[in-house]
């Protein structure tokens, strides 16, 4: 009996749909070194996807928005639950592809991220091959292909002078560095005990990102000339000053002629300051609108916000809406936070509490500060948590101090722990918090801490003199050292 061919997964995607063939082998070679060029091609295999889904039935799309198309497709039952969902998670990773520093992300998870997603649009079209194909899928076998890596692009970009691969080089270290600067954010702040320990380490990683923020500077202005997305990152980068002073005219300015040539992020950038003023350009909403529409409907979630917030301003509160709804369901944690403030208000819409909290939920899980600390506030705070699970709550807490510095998450964080609402009394994790809350409070946040370390301070002593637990009292005189 003659054995049944298994064909390569490239193969099998080419079978499905030749349309698709050169993103997915673009999101694979480029899933190791630069994961986030990869997941930017998974979204654009998404958004290639639904094209094909909608061909069949003439179906024609009333927005270029990707999560709109999904729910189009939905809604006009041209797609069942299952490849809603998939569609839709596969979305959501493009979008962190785009903007990892948005969402905390470390090299391991992002790179975890892209190969995660890879599995799944190849499940995604396993399930689809009878309905595109009219065929039961053929069975195909993953091959690991001859990755793109750093090292051959800095060879095309070196050897070649590439300008996309000097871009792709630039996007790469420049990914390496906001991760590196979220490390040196999350060990800026540590109890007195670690600090020392912990400070050498952020200096070093400080020392890091501030050189390979200057190398990928390099990258971008090499290429700018000849690519408008290096352009753009070249703007940026003079702005931020990645190689030491800022330029913000001439950042502006590169950003400006990037618009102009019509990449995406550029135009939302652009539109942004449009909105609020910059250093070289007024205050203008008309084209503030006119850059952050564009840039809407090329799918950059931020500009469909900051849409919202123009419209918000001129107290259209529908189009506000309509906006950062869009926003939210394209996967944007600070549109969704919004949202659900919109939702709970009744601002442009129907007063919704229930789909408020789904909102504010979704926004504190792709870590939104302001989200996390109203959901954990609430779950800290109702009276039916006693004795219930709060590790998410705290694990809230914990984030917002580790990336925001959040005196009030300290002050919060530190009540919870002095009290053993979390299910157990951390007085030395108490006085450590209200102690790295006193040296970043402002004026009006001292004068909510005083009281509380008087409270700890004197729970801490009225406890030492009954305790004869010698851990117990070793805790203890740590607490008061840090309450001295």
């Amino acid at each position: 009996m003659a054995t049944k061919a298994v064909i390569k997964d490239s193969d099998f995607i080419q079978g499905f749909s030749a349309s698709l063939v050169d993103d997915y082998l673009s999101a694979k070679n480029y899933v190791k070194d630069v994961p986030t060029q990869s997941l930017l091609h998974i979204r654009s295999f998404t958004h290639k996807l639904t094209e094909l889904l909608g061909q069949d039935k003439h179906l024609v799309f009333s927005s270029p928005n990707l999560y709109d198309r999904i729910e189009q497709l939905n809604q006009k039952r041209l797609i069942d639950v299952k490849t809603t969902r998939a569609l839709h998670r596969l979305r959501a990773d493009g979008n962190r592809g785009a903007h990892p520093e948005k969402y905390h992300l470390t090299q391991e998870q992002l790179l975890a991220l892209a190969q995660k997603s890879i599995k799944d649009v190849l499940a995604l079209v396993e399930h689809l091959y009878p309905k595109v194909a009219g065929q039961n899928p053929p069975e195909y076998q993953y091959e690991a292909s001859d990755s793109v890596t750093v090292k051959d692009l800095c060879y095309r970009a070196v050897m070649e002078d590439d300008p996309k691969a000097q871009y792709l080089v630039g996007i790469s270290l420049k990914t390496k560095a906001l991760m590196l600067k979220d490390q040196e954010l999350s060990w800026a702040d540590q109890a007195d005990d670690v600090l020392v320990e912990h400070g050498e380490l952020t200096n070093n990683v400080s020392a890091k990102a501030a050189d390979t923020f200057a190398r990928a500077a390099y990258w971008f202005a090499l290429a700018a000339p000849k690519n408008m997305e290096a352009l753009y990152e070249h703007g940026v980068a003079l702005i931020h000053g990645y190689q030491g002073a800022p330029d913000i005219v001439k950042g502006e300015q590169a950003i400006a002629s990037a618009a102009e040539a019509g990449v995406v992020n550029a135009m939302a950038l652009l539109g942004y300051f449009y909105l609020v003023g910059s250093e070289s350009l007024d205050q203008d909403l008309q084209l503030a609108q006119q850059y952050l529409q564009r840039a809407a409907d090329g799918e950059q979630a931020e500009a469909m916000a900051n849409l919202g917030v123009l419209h918000y301003q001129r107290n259209d509160l529908a189009q506000a809406y309509h906006f950062i709804n869009k926003a939210a369901q394209a996967g944007y944690p600070h549109a969704q936070y919004h949202l659900a403030l919109m939702l709970a208000n009744g601002d442009g819409c129907t007063r919704d509490p229930i789909v408020s909290e789904y909102w504010m939920a979704e926004a504190a899980e792709q870590g939104q500060l302001d989200a996390m600390f109203m959901r954990a506030q609430h779950m800290l705070n109702d009276d039916n948590a006693f004795g219930s699970d709060l590790t998410q709550a705290e694990h809230y807490l914990r984030e917002m101090i580790k990336y925001g510095h959040s005196v009030p998450a300290m002050i919060e964080l530190s009540m919870a722990l002095a009290d053993g609402i979390l299910g157990r009394i951390d007085v030395v994790g108490a006085a450590a918090l209200l102690n790295l809350a006193r040296r970043h409070a402002n004026e009006k946040e001292a004068d909510i801490i005083e009281p509380l370390w008087r409270s700890l301070a004197l729970q801490v002593d009225k406890v030492l003199e009954v305790t004869e637990d010698p851990a117990e009292i070793h805790s203890l005189k740590r607490a008061q050292t840090l309450l001295a």
